[in-house]
């Protein structure tokens, strides 16, 4: 017999929730060295416009299906049909899905281990503890076990509670506190020489650069992974929301906050970037490249934090406690997805779930850590450049095409009045229907 579901309590907490899963190191540090890359404000306008035509449509096929299935995401694909066979289809579609935030929290938690020990090695440094601030910054296995360790322990802690009193409770905490850590940083940033120069670059449009090619394609590839399109999130989180509520009108809200925090983001990350060059770290190559994209955060910003003096581990506390946060709004909702299945389908009591998943999931952590230049990159490519885009194609065609119109209307509609004579309605079923698997298949083409 399955365990009684929990659905959200508020609709700020679901809000909270879902842009949590939404936000996170892809928002704050993907987005900026995009932009930065990208002709700085072209590529913020085309990525806004990115989110409404391909994110904001397949966002509310992921949260419809989670929302009508009231389930985890196996049972939730099956729910979409009587035929037995799209049924055993739909569940092979649902189990593909589960793979992806299982692949992705398995290096996920590398990264956010690094956040963690960088985080310790600037209050070390604060204490006067500099061996063990040089140990934490330093790159080895056995630091990146202990930081990863600590990361999975924060995470499982929130789910083992559950939606309420775990998901939910901490999401109010958490974004909030991401916010005005944000605001907080910006207002610093912005004292330091060169920060106009970055903040003039993220916000002042290069529109001979917006119809360029390369800049389309990656706004189209962020816009798609910033809100874990295919991820299996959304649609999890779906299955806790109340049908009470707007379910159009409340995605558009989740995409706004995403969408918010990456542009916050921004704000802060290239006015820093600008600001480490007026103090002679190097930045960008001759072509006007990142010279260091993937370990900006760990390698350019720390020159900078150290070129600040007295004040730089105090800043460093601040950013890499930002940075942490962030990671955690996203491994929750990555831990979630499994925990809810074995939940459900093998009735275990939710905190042993949480902590066995955590220990299976750590444990292939683990093995990529002590094999790291074989296997992280690979995992990361396999589980976002493939398998993430191919399943959110699956989920478009299974919303689009086997789940039928009615069951559509009645499941999204319900409860809004004039819902069948809205624009959304007339012009929603078709987009997904035919565009948005185009769109999909093209950022699928693009990964591969």
């Amino acid at each position: 017999m399955s365990v009684e579901r929990e659905q959200f309590s508020s609709r700020m907490g679901f809000i909270l929730a879902a842009a949590g899963a939404a936000v996170g190191l892809g928002n704050i540090w993907a987005f900026p060295t995009q932009a930065a890359s990208n002709g700085g404000g072209a590529f913020v306008f085309v990525y806004l416009l990115m989110i409404l035509i391909v994110a904001f449509p397949m966002l509310v096929v992921e949260l419809a299906i989670g929302r009508h299935g009231r389930a985890n995401p196996i049972d939730s694909m099956k729910a979409l049909s009587d035929n037995p066979i799209l049924q055993r289809a739909g569940a092979g579609v649902g189990f593909l899905g589960l793979l992806v935030p299982c692949l992705v929290l398995s290096f996920y938690a590398i990264v956010g281990g690094w956040l963690v020990c960088f985080l310790l090695a600037a209050m070390c440094q604060i204490i006067g503890a500099p061996d063990t601030a040089s140990w934490l910054m330093g790159f080895s296995a056995e630091r990146n076990v202990f930081g990863a360790v600590i990361f999975y322990v924060l995470t499982l802690l929130i789910v083992q509670a559950g939606v309420k009193a775990g998901i939910e409770k901490w999401s109010r905490r958490l974004m909030p506190t991401l916010l005005i850590m944000f605001v907080a940083m910006f207002c610093y940033v912005m004292t330091l020489e060169g920060a106009t120069e970055g903040l003039k670059h993220f916000l002042v449009p290069d529109f001979s650069k917006i119809m360029d090619k390369d800049l389309i394609l990656d706004a189209m590839g962020q816009g798609f992974f910033s809100l874990t399109i295919g991820g299996c999130s959304m649609l999890i989180y779906g299955s806790y929301l109340s049908n009470k509520e707007n379910l159009p009108r409340i995605a558009l809200k989740v995409a706004f906050v995403d969408t918010l925090v990456a542009v916050i983001a921004g704000l802060v990350i290239l006015p820093a970037m600008y600001a480490a060059m007026a103090n002679g770290v190097e930045i960008f190559d001759q072509a006007g490249q990142l010279k260091s994209a993937f370990t900006l955060v760990f390698d350019v910003l720390p020159n900078l934090f150290g070129s600040l003096g007295d004040v730089g581990p105090y800043v460093a506390v601040l950013f890499f406690l930002l940075m942490t946060v962030a990671a955690l709004t996203s491994s929750i909702s990555m831990l979630e997805c499994p925990v809810a299945l074995v939940s459900e389908k093998a009735s275990v009591n939710r905190k042993r779930a949480s902590w066995l998943l955590a220990g299976v999931i750590a444990a292939a952590s683990i093995i990529i850590i002590y094999h790291f230049d074989r296997l992280f990159g690979l995992v990361a490519m396999v589980s976002t450049q493939y398998i993430q885009p191919f399943t959110a194609l699956l989920f478009c065609l299974f919303g689009g095409w086997v789940w039928s119109r009615s069951r559509k209307l009645k499941q999204i509609g319900d409860g809004i009045d004039g819902f069948e004579q809205s624009v959304f309605w007339k012009v929603w079923p078709t987009y997904v229907k035919f565009v948005c698997p185009l769109l999909v298949f093209t950022v699928l083409w693009i990964s591969v």
